[in-house]
């Protein structure tokens, strides 16, 4: 395993720390998760957690590279699509059929040098939590070879509540794990028991009061729907949900992960509450702006001129276009504008955890939200 989360996720210390313990995992410890990808490359784990962002970033690395050569890029994009068709037979517990097996061979030979450029050749459980991933990326791992199963928990259910690594099943955090209890509140809540459970909040009885049961059900503050099958899916957090002008409950999470699958995209905050209509901060990737801004023939590139560039907005157009096909009309983005900054861990932004900070956000761009709406 490698271990490159800030020490104050729950997930950092589950995995690196206490499971490496437990179950007596080599730990590679790397001290800059901007090296994320270096370290992986030398440590190739068999297991691997990672946030959304860090699959995103890493989708971005890959898909910038392979589509600069037009050819490289049909084939690849072809090799993913067999690779994608090959594994919706692997989840529903069916064999390849013939043809479509000896075609993954081939396609393997296309894909497989990508399994290994981002050192994940040898990884047999791959993990992302914290925060809904985007389909197009669980498509684009799963076809690559790597089928990410998604976590759900938080620090008060000692990480992991919902998970199954082996029957995923896209866009869904798994079902209870054994030994807990899960259902929703009437509000569509989702309420959780079990020995995983927390005590309550140090010197907070009231808080702890307001969250926790005497029967021992813990109130997550998240929003969920389960299937037939028990899988649980998360819409977002109850607090965050916005209510527009209009009387529409949208949820900004899902905009997000969606919008930050563009490779230009870096972080992305979904503006509305009590607003005629949606629309969104965008932070350019500091990676992959400058590789698109070279390859395109725009020699400035600071993060200033990339953000006020026509053609760099054009590029962000189409794919808030392609968001905004996959949502109903309500939940569309109408405006945009992209900022010169960058949104680091731990910042005004972002927490430590890189989840958005959104009275942070709204106060210091509240002039730019303004101007969105004027």
């Amino acid at each position: 395993m490698v271990s490159y989360l800030p020490m104050a996720h729950i997930a950092e210390r589950n995995t690196s720390h206490y499971a490496g313990i437990m179950q007596g995992l080599e730990v590679t410890t790397c001290p800059d998760a901007g090296r994320i990808t270096t370290y992986l490359g030398h440590s190739r784990p068999q297991i691997f957690f990672a946030v959304p962002r860090v699959w995103e970033k890493m989708y971005a690395s890959v898909t910038s590279v392979v589509h600069a050569d037009e050819a490289k890029g049909a084939a690849f994009d072809a090799a993913l699509a067999i690779g994608w068709e090959a594994s919706e037979y692997r989840a529903r517990g069916e064999e390849i059929p013939g043809d479509l097996a000896e075609s993954l061979i081939t396609a393997d030979i296309v894909l497989a040098p990508w399994r290994r450029a981002l050192g994940l050749d040898e990884c047999k459980v791959a993990i992302s939590g914290a925060a809904p991933i985007p389909f197009e990326i669980f498509r684009f791992f799963r076809g690559l070879g790597l089928e990410i199963s998604e976590i759900y928990g938080l620090s008060e259910t000692y990480g992991p509540m919902t998970w199954t690594p082996f029957r995923v099943k896209a866009g869904t955090v798994g079902p209870a794990i054994p030994g807990t209890e899960l259902r929703l509140g009437e509000d569509g809540e989702v309420i959780c028991r079990g020995g995983n459970i927390f005590k309550g909040y140090l010197d907070h009885p009231e808080k702890t009061a307001e969250v926790l049961t005497a029967d021992g059900w813990f109130h997550t503050g998240d929003i969920g729907v389960v299937d037939d099958d028990g899988y649980l899916k998360i819409v977002d957090r109850k607090k965050e949900l916005i209510i527009t002008a209009g009387g529409k409950n949208i949820s900004p999470a899902n905009l997000e992960a969606a919008l930050k699958a563009s490779p230009l995209i870096g972080q992305a905050c979904v503006i509305g509450e009590g607003r005629p209509f949606l629309s969104a901060l965008l932070v350019l990737d500091t990676e992959v702006a400058p590789v698109w801004a070279s390859m395109h023939g725009i020699s400035e590139p600071s993060l200033e001129a990339l953000a006020a560039n026509a053609d760099i907005r054009a590029a962000i157009q189409v794919d808030v276009d392609h968001v905004n096909a996959q949502f109903s009309k309500a939940e569309g983005i109408k405006r945009f504008t992209i900022l010169s900054a960058e949104w680091d861990a731990d910042s005004e932004e972002l927490t430590p955890t890189m989840k958005l900070k959104r009275r942070g956000i709204s106060a210091k761009y509240a002039a730019e939200i303004e101007a969105l709406y004027s």
